[in-house]
């Protein structure tokens, strides 16, 4: 069983709040995996300092999460409906995650199936798999966030206990996301770039090596909103189709708009 007491030196009143939030869900019965700061700290002991929890749900759930915790007197804000939500209080939250924000890495029964089991605060709890941490952090590449880092640690902890077949299933058609990934973990740490299975780096080049060989598609598609909300708008209202939205990607143009709107003022 993995196990992190603390993450970042947590106060009193953040352990208590996430202790509250934890039993409330508890009682309700609505399955939960922990992600996020504490759930890297469980499988890399790599800590940082946070002022949140990620908890990872099903969207089917969301109701009865939500009613849980508002019987338990928190305040619960739906404050991105296509993938997450929040619980509040004072300079600490919960986000309650059901998929990501580019939509594509929905919480299904697998997130479950193959969860770790972990120790948090000194309660026994689930955490996400390190397939599906990897697969949902892989697309983070925003200006003021890019979770390369945490993919290069996680491979490096956990290499020889990742399912590279399921990790690879999840990827999909945006294999190449995976493989940049895998290519920074050998420049990250040449010594242990062995550690990724051969046959994995192989077949993800062969993939390469025939994709190279082929037509490019017809369609001007940009997929790098799946990678940032903002970088990338400059070429869809260039005339580029945008990857997220159907019936390439999950998302709504509403949710789209709503998600582009989100987007924090830059800094003077």
């Amino acid at each position: 069983m993995l196990s992190i007491s603390t993450c970042g030196e947590l106060d009193a009143d953040s352990t208590a709040f996430y202790r509250e939030v934890l039993a409330a869900l508890g009682a309700s019965g609505v399955p939960f995996l922990i992600g996020g700061a504490f759930a890297l700290a469980c499988y890399t002991r790599v800590e940082r300092q946070t002022k949140d929890l990620d908890l990872f749900i099903r969207r089917s759930d969301c109701g009865r999460a939500g009613a849980a915790l508002l019987q338990a007197g928190h305040e619960v804000v739906p404050v991105h409906p296509h993938w997450l939500a929040k619980v509040h209080r004072g300079e600490f939250f919960v986000d309650l995650i059901f998929a990501s924000g580019n939509g594509l890495c929905e919480v299904d029964d697998d997130w479950f199936r193959h969860a770790a089991d972990a120790r948090l605060l000194g309660l026994a709890v689930k955490i996400v798999p390190v397939e599906e941490s990897i697969w949902s952090k892989a697309f983070i590449m925003e200006r003021e966030r890019y979770d390369g880092a945490d993919i290069a640690h996680l491979l490096q902890a956990c290499a020889e206990r990742i399912d590279w077949p399921r990790l690879l299933q999840r990827f999909g058609p945006h294999w190449r996301v995976l493989l940049s990934h895998l290519l920074l973990y050998g420049f990250v740490y040449p010594a242990e770039r062995a550690r990724v299975p051969g046959r994995v780096m192989q077949q993800l080049l062969d993939r390469l090596r025939d994709e190279q060989a082929a037509e490019p598609p017809g369609e001007r598609v940009c997929q790098g909103t799946l990678l940032s909300r903002e970088q990338y708008l400059s070429d869809v209202q260039q005339g580029y189709r945008d990857a997220r939205l159907a019936p390439l990607g999950p998302m709504t143009a509403q949710e789209v708009a709503r998600w582009t709107d989100a987007i924090r003022p830059a800094a003077p």
